[in-house]
């Protein structure tokens, strides 16, 4: 069982997929804007992984 299944119908609509990625992305911008790099680093590993599953794995 994978974390985040790109197949699943949720996922059909573009702009989810891109909220999915870009708030844990803008999020680790904020940490790291505000000294916590440990945060920083987590919420990118998070968006880096939602961007993988949701544009590059995903089987239309």
């Amino acid at each position: 069982m994978r974390l985040l299944d790109p197949n699943h119908p949720m996922f059909q609509r573009a702009w989810v997929r891109w909220a999915t990625v870009l708030l844990p992305g803008l999020w680790a911008v904020m940490e790291f804007a505000l000294g916590n790099p440990g945060w920083g680093l987590l919420f990118g590993a998070a968006a880096a992984y939602a961007a993988w599953e949701l544009f590059f794995r995903r089987q239309p």
